[in-house]
């Protein structure tokens, strides 16, 4: 009985895991066909296989490259993620480790704003930034993460309380300063939660596509989200295997990224859960 519900277990699994691939498995396969076969053929299997998809994709025909939107998304992550890691240290060393004046209910009003949709913020943010002329450009992304995002701050301020306060005295003692014990004590201890944050954002704002489709205008600052949609409003029959092949290469960044730090990745998600 229990080796008949175990092998139950396991092909609903399998099948689960079949549906939540399948996607994935079209993509690739599209990329590899004629846009008139994808529109013609259920086969996963391409009857003839061509690399056309990319070829075109990456050259873009009758607009910019897609490289140009590489390009672009990558100025436009890798700074909202550093500074969204600098800030969430920043702040989450702050209320994890220094007595003020109303700390905890500026920590609770802090983690409230959580529970604001972004769209709900989108308005205001909009308006602020149209006025100091910053639209059409990625500082609204940039200064959004310096000013921190409450998720990761919480997340910091958690890991810092996991962390014994002796590491803090010892270093004091020392005659290391704030500062001297975040750089050289604390933040090589915050690895896991580090790589977890940054792994978070980039994915978030790689993939982002509300955003900077109000505000980026210009179509030389588009990320890659953006470049995509403007295949498909060409005129005529999208460009589908195009549409699929440069859909992988905006897939791979995230995913390589992910790969790589893994290992601390699920060890911060880990720890960060655990510690409080």
């Amino acid at each position: 009985m229990k080796g008949q519900r175990r092998i139950v277990t396991h092909v609903g699994l399998i099948l689960f895991g079949i549906v939540m691939v399948y996607p994935l498995i079209w993509l690739l396969s599209s990329s590899f066909k004629s846009t008139l076969e994808i529109l013609s053929s259920n086969s996963l299997w391409p009857h003839v296989f061509s690399a056309e998809g990319f070829a075109k994709g990456w050259r873009g025909e009758g607009r910019p490259g897609f490289g140009l939107f590489v390009v672009n998304s990558m100025l436009l992550t890798v700074p909202t993620v550093l500074l969204t890691v600098i800030s969430g240290v920043l702040v989450g060393y702050g209320f994890s480790r220094f007595e003020f004046p109303f700390r905890k209910p500026l920590f609770g009003l802090m983690i409230g704003t959580i529970l604001l949709p972004n769209t709900v913020l989108l308005i205001p943010r909009y308006l602020i930034f149209r006025n100091i002329g910053a639209i059409d450009s990625y500082f609204p992304f940039w200064i959004t993460a310096a000013a921190g995002v409450p998720f990761f701050i919480f997340m910091f301020a958690q890991f810092f309380r996991g962390i014994p306060r002796s590491l803090d005295e010892s270093a004091y003692m020392d005659g290391c300063g704030s500062f001297r014990i975040l750089v050289s004590i604390l933040v090589p201890l915050l690895q896991p939660a580090i790589f977890s944050a940054a792994i978070f954002q980039f994915i978030w704002t790689w993939s982002d596509f509300f955003q900077p489709l109000i505000y980026i205008s210009s179509v030389s600052k588009f990320p890659v989200a953006l470049g995509l949609r403007l295949s498909i409003d060409s005129m005529g029959i999208p460009p589908w295997n195009q549409i699929a092949a440069m859909s992988l290469v905006s897939m791979l960044p995230p995913i390589i990224i992910f790969f790589t730090a893994q290992k601390y990745f699920v060890e911060g998600i880990v720890t960060t859960g655990l510690k409080g």
